[in-house]
């Protein structure tokens, strides 16, 4: 079904159909009427690619973060769909999995297909040789890691602050020999590995006394990491973690062990979820303002598709220690 069967079923012209369909006035009610009846009764939807080339307005965002199965993305993408939505626009979501040759993709397609803008959580490689503009031209908002090179709106967190007092934390508690475990592919594992190793020099504590890796943000790459320092003949005191997948492997693997939870070995995270506060002990988190994070993402992206040349901002929102039994804490 096309327009013009709709202009010939009312017996008006493909002319007067558009301008019903797009809600323009100077059409007389009787004839607005007997559109909407035909388009009610053969279930008409206009085509989307064809309305954006004549208006010249893609109504699309894409929204390209590392992992979904992340609860820190969930929360964000499910922000961004709600004021999205509000606003008369619909998101397309990618994952790269931490993948640049991924990230290139979907840039590139964003821009061949016109979308009206992107929210990015960038790739380490990215962030840090900020060649966006080789592949992604349009309004832009990147999220949760720092990039370099490149004026663009951000919305990010002190990721290096927030680990400091994470690890201030722990060492407040006694602990002294403790694996840190931070993701590899991104900017935030690298700022969140610098913020616990300004703590533990801060401390005086030794590099050979703490134990740091870096690895996949993956559940199942932490199950085995935590696995093997528990092995060790002298294990860690405590587990820190820098964001929520890689602390449910470590957690898992602590259970597996069948250790008492902080009494053999204490345990913190990055990234509050249903099952950090729901297991016994709860867990001590670093809580991040996700849904906001993605509401402001969004909102900065709307604004700058109204407006291009409005000045770029970085806004910067605060996390939160939110201390449970996990290391010692009170619940």
């Amino acid at each position: 079904m096309k327009i013009k069967d709709i202009a010939e079923a009312a017996g008006v012209s493909t002319a007067t159909v558009s301008r019903v369909l797009s809600g323009k006035p100077n059409v007389r009610q009787e004839v607005r009427e007997k559109v909407l009846q035909v388009v009610a009764r053969t279930n008409y939807k206009p085509d989307g690619a064809a309305r954006r080339l004549r208006s010249g307005k893609s109504t699309y965002i894409g929204l390209i973060v590392a992992d979904i199965q992340s609860p820190y993305f969930a929360s964000v993408a499910r922000a961004v769909e709600d004021v999205a939505q509000k606003n008369n626009y619909n998101v397309i979501l990618c994952n790269t999995d931490e993948n640049h040759d991924k990230e290139r993709n979907y840039l590139e397609m964003m821009q061949s297909e016109n979308a009206a803008g992107v929210i990015l959580a960038p790739t380490l490689r990215l962030s840090e040789n900020f060649e966006l503009t080789r592949y992604y031209s349009s309004p832009m908002v990147v999220i949760d890691r720092q990039v370099q090179g490149l004026s663009v709106d951000m919305v990010l967190i002190d990721n290096r602050q927030a680990s400091l007092e994470l690890t201030r934390h722990m060492l407040a508690h006694g602990y002294k020999r403790i694996a840190a475990l931070f993701g590899n592919s991104s900017a935030t594992g690298a700022q969140r590995r610098a913020g616990f190793e300004d703590g533990m020099r801060e401390a005086g504590i030794s590099e050979n006394d703490y134990i740091v890796r870096s690895l996949p943000a993956k559940e199942q790459d932490a199950h085995e990491t935590v696995k093997a320092l528990l092995e060790l003949p002298s294990p860690p005191e405590a587990v820190i973690t820098s964001n929520g997948l890689l602390g449910a492997g470590a957690f898992r693997a602590i259970r597996d062990k069948e250790l008492p939870i902080p009494e053999s070995v204490a345990f913190a995270s990055f990234d509050e979820s249903v099952w950090t506060a729901m297991t016994r002990p709860a867990i001590t988190v670093v809580e991040q303002p996700t849904y906001a994070i993605g509401q402001t993402a969004c909102e900065m992206l709307l604004k700058r598709i109204e407006d291009p040349q409005r000045p770029t901002r970085k806004v910067v929102l605060e996390s939160k220690l939110v201390i449970r039994q996990s290391c010692g804490g009170k619940a």
